[in-house]
């Protein structure tokens, strides 16, 4: 094994968390399964050294605020997703999709006016609040320090399991990869990956599959239409198609029956009804591989609900140790979300070497929730590099596509004649048919 060589940059997501030293051990992480599976897969002696440079890292951990489409810059998060003043506190909003606004104002009981939503809450407490809005399927979480996470439910829910959950769900024989070779190693070349993720850690994991050379499907509910510029981001690599799984099982079962990879980004139990369940999903599909990615994690109270990045570091207390005293703050980037995404992929990537090996149907799980305790309890915050961080330039690169121009962050995994950036660039949402091709 050649092993890992780290570029330390000063500089580089700064925050007083150690959020650079996270990003780059989930970064190297899967560099380093992706490097063992190409390794397998080309029948290599040794193992291709990794390389992780900060610098790379860091823009790829931006990449949503670096891209440009025909020069725009791309939209952020709408007026209502923010920090609010309750009468006891703070809560976080999160109401950048339409849906989610309207559960949000429907349960404050006002219209769609930011001093509106001021002033209802500050007439209420956070946690009455949280629970309000929660229980309209809205999206809203109160400020806790660490301490008051610690003592919650989920916190001890969630402490209780590793970082990447790992099972073995069927005896099925060993997977048979085909030989890769050429320029680049592909280590996933030929694999198909049905992407039934949103908003970004699921997508990030995915769109590194796709770097990697698998084939990529994304398939989303045609009711829920993404935000065009977050699926421009993650899309690089893939298909994108629409498919409603109450009227189109049939469908659905033939992308199963080629899959090799199954990865769901829906709250945990979304999609059980449609027999999307791990296990449900292997013994339709022997030697699958299903990953799965929620918030809060598939256990304890909040087991059920929807979150994002912005909502965990509010609830874990990463937004008091970023903030101050007159305010909450935040990551130097959606860190939860981009590391939780690399980590992912490098579980896909393990598992399928495992397989390779022993067999066996596999079942992945990581969430946002254990990321965010790792990076607070279980990560060392590092020393500066020689070299320093002065922009991302270094690390863009541009394309055209049937978006129009683009302008984008190049991937950080990397090892030695492996891919330095994606085959082909994002397409239009559900913009391909529903089928393998």
């Amino acid at each position: 094994m050649t092993g890992i060589k780290f570029i330390v940059r000063e500089g580089a997501l700064e925050g007083r968390l150690p959020v650079r030293e996270l990003a780059r051990a989930c970064v190297a992480a899967c560099a380093q399964a992706a490097a063992e599976l190409g390794a397998r897969r080309a029948g290599l002696a040794e193992v291709p050294g990794v390389r992780v440079d900060d610098g790379a890292v860091a823009t790829a951990f931006h990449s949503e605020r670096h891209l440009r489409i025909d020069g725009r810059a791309p939209v952020s998060f709408a007026p209502m997703s923010r920090f609010w003043r309750t009468a006891d506190g703070w809560i976080r909003t999160h109401a950048n999709y339409p849906h989610h606004r309207a559960r949000l104002l429907h349960a404050l009981g006002v219209p769609e006016d930011v001093g509106a939503v001021e002033a209802a809450l500050a007439e209420r407490s956070a946690l009455e609040v949280e629970e309000a809005v929660y229980a309209a399927g809205g999206l809203a979480v109160a400020l806790r320090t660490p301490e008051e996470w610690a003592a919650h439910e989920q916190a001890v829910a969630v402490a209780a399991r590793p970082l990447v959950e790992r099972d073995r769900l069927d005896s099925a024989p060993a997977r048979v990869l085909a030989p890769v070779n050429g320029t680049p190693l592909l280590p996933a070349a030929g694999l198909r990956v049905l992407d039934l993720t949103r908003v970004l850690a699921g997508p990030v994991a995915t769109r590194t599959l796709a770097l990697l050379g698998a084939d990529v499907l994304r398939v989303d509910s045609p009711h829920l239409p993404e935000l065009p510029d977050q699926h421009a981001d993650t899309g690089f690599g893939k298909r994108s198609a629409v498919l409603d799984l109450a009227r189109d099982q049939r469908a659905f079962e033939e992308l199963l029956a080629g899959a090799d990879v199954v990865v769901t980004g829906y709250r945990p139990g979304a999609l059980d009804r449609f027999g999307l369940s791990p296990r449900a999903l292997a013994e339709r599909r022997p030697g699958l591989v299903v990953a799965q990615l929620s918030a809060w994690g598939a256990y304890g109270p909040w087991g059920g609900r929807r979150g994002f990045d912005s909502l965990v570091q509010a609830a874990t207390g990463i937004a008091v140790i970023e903030g101050s005293a007159a305010r909450p703050g935040a990551l130097p980037a959606q860190a939860l979300d981009h590391g939780t995404g690399y980590l992912l992929a490098a579980a896909v990537l393990r598992a399928l070497t495992e397989q390779s090996y022993e067999g066996g149907s596999r079942f992945v799980r990581l969430t946002l929730a254990r990321t965010a305790q790792w990076l607070m309890d279980g990560m060392t915050k590092g020393g500066g590099g020689e070299l320093s961080y002065d922009g991302p330039e270094h690390w863009l690169g541009e394309t055209d596509s049937a978006l129009g121009r683009l302008r984008y962050a190049l991937p950080p995994v990397s090892f030695e004649g492996g891919p330095a950036d994606w085959a082909r660039p994002p397409v239009p949402w559900g913009s391909r048919p529903a089928r393998w091709v």
